[in-house]
């Protein structure tokens, strides 16, 4: 396999990636023919899958004469069977099949990089990673792939260095004698002495995608060696479109990634809970249903573990118990320990980065502890609702208040303040007096003391 010869001699005609959508970018003439280009990036999911398979389909429609899969996947969601599917419509598609792993840091892996070896060409960028197959897909055992020595990546994913000096990734030297021609060819004057061979391990990448591209004279892509400033270039002379998702379908693409589906679902959970004790249904409660419903179509494709899920869940109930209370309790604790460990377990065979577990368990703690029950709280005491039925009310005292404390007063509990000079311990009973923004002021129902206030009154 031999890849770029404009990376080969160090002249690349670079051919940019357009931005992805349904509308499609071009580039070079329009004399010799059309080559699709499509991305297929993150897991490779249901929808993913459907781009794939309507990109083979769309190519021979258009009668095009190269179809170019720029691929960045480490893991597949569907089934051996739907990978079969796959893999039968790439094997007989009547249209080339590309693939370029790119660029810098990406990766193909799993049995994403079982599907991806059966097209005719395959092509790597620097800094990439290949490897950890997994066990042979049966639906994929009857076709050629591209990787040599695929055992040697069975079990192991390798970078691209070791892809080529362990050779699974195939590599042609290119002479002297070969670019002497190709300048012929062009009816470019060859000077020698000007002219590197690079090594045969720059020989086997592509940097950029451009670079792969005009290196696939072989399967119809047209390119031209023409000089510019008195130096070779490859020129393409086949017209690139670029496609992609359509917006809804990115939509869901981006739904189904493990960190996005979490977020989702915390923020979804969160937003109930504070519209759950809300007078009407709001805002808040609108966008935690959409946030909920959208996290349930990602869990729905990735693999997660009921346990957790359960977790999550448990924790927002134990969070509402000490919600009505702005002093953090036991439940409130239990609920915070309860979600950090739902969102560790939460995913079985997949991982997510650590940091938006760190920043969601963060959130979370802030917004139990301190924000959530203070909005509720404020909101109860808007005039809409109000609070002076509490006035003259009976209720017993949870911790004591001297002058500051907690207590219960049918049934919920409030944080409330008493006269200095007659402080109440827990158990005993006191009246509402006062209401006092977010607080209530008590007095016992027997021995309190004047304060200021009745002696102004």
């Amino acid at each position: 396999m031999r890849l770029g010869i404009a990376c080969l001699i160090g002249f690349l005609f670079a051919v940019g990636i357009g931005g992805a959508g349904s509308a499609a970018g071009s580039s070079g003439s329009q004399s010799d023919g059309v080559a699709v280009v499509v991305e297929v990036t993150g897991l490779l999911d249901p929808v993913m899958a459907e781009l794939i398979e309507d990109s083979v389909e769309d190519a021979a429609d258009v009668g095009a004469t190269l179809l170019l899969f720029r691929v960045d996947s480490s893991r597949s969601l569907v089934s051996d069977d739907r990978l079969a599917e796959l893999a039968h419509a790439i094997a007989d598609s009547p249209v080339p099949i590309a693939v370029w792993v790119g660029p810098n840091g990406s990766s193909l892996e799993g049995k994403a990089a079982q599907l991806f070896a059966i097209a005719d060409e395959v092509g790597i960028a620097p800094g990439i990673r290949v490897g950890d197959l997994g066990p042979p897909l049966a639906g994929l055992a009857d076709y050629p792939v591209a990787w040599a020595n695929q055992e040697l990546i069975r079990d192991q994913a390798l970078g691209w260095r070791q892809l080529i000096s362990e050779g699974v990734i195939s590599c042609e030297p290119l002479t002297i004698d070969e670019l002497r021609d190709r300048y012929a060819e062009a009816g470019i004057p060859f000077e020698a002495d000007t002219v590197r061979v690079p090594p045969a391990q720059e020989q086997c990448i592509a940097p950029l995608i451009g670079d792969f591209l005009v290196d696939l004279d072989h399967l119809g892509f047209a390119s031209d060696l023409v000089e510019v400033d008195g130096q070779p270039r490859l020129q393409p002379a086949t017209q690139v479109q670029f496609r992609g998702l359509p917006l809804i379908h990115q939509l869901f693409h981006t739904v189904a990634s493990p960190p996005i589906a979490y977020l989702l679902l915390t923020i979804g959970l969160g937003l109930m809970l504070f519209e759950f004790f809300t007078a009407g249904i709001g805002v808040a409660g609108v966008v935690g249903a959409l946030s909920f419903v959208l996290a349930g179509y990602g869990l729905s494709v990735l693999p997660f573990n009921v346990w957790a899920l359960a977790l999550l869940v448990a924790s927002m109930v134990a969070f509402g118990i000490d919600i009505q209370t702005s002093v953090p309790r036991f439940w409130t604790g239990a609920g915070l320990v309860m979600f950090a460990v739902g969102t560790w377990g939460l995913y079985d065979t997949v991982s997510m980065s650590w940091i938006p577990m760190v920043v969601m368990i963060g959130a979370t703690a802030v917004a139990m502890f301190s924000g959530m029950p203070s909005m509720v709280r404020t909101r109860f005491s808007t005039p809409t609702i109000g609070r002076d039925w509490m006035i003259g009310e009976l209720g017993e005292v949870v911790e004591d208040v001297c002058p500051d404390g907690v207590v219960r007063i049918r049934g919920a509990l409030w944080r409330a303040r008493v006269n200095r000079a007659t402080p109440v311990t827990a158990g005993e009973q006191v009246k509402v007096v006062e209401i006092d923004g977010l607080w209530v002021h008590v007095e016992p129902t027997e021995g309190a003391a004047r304060d200021y206030r009745e002696r102004r009154r």
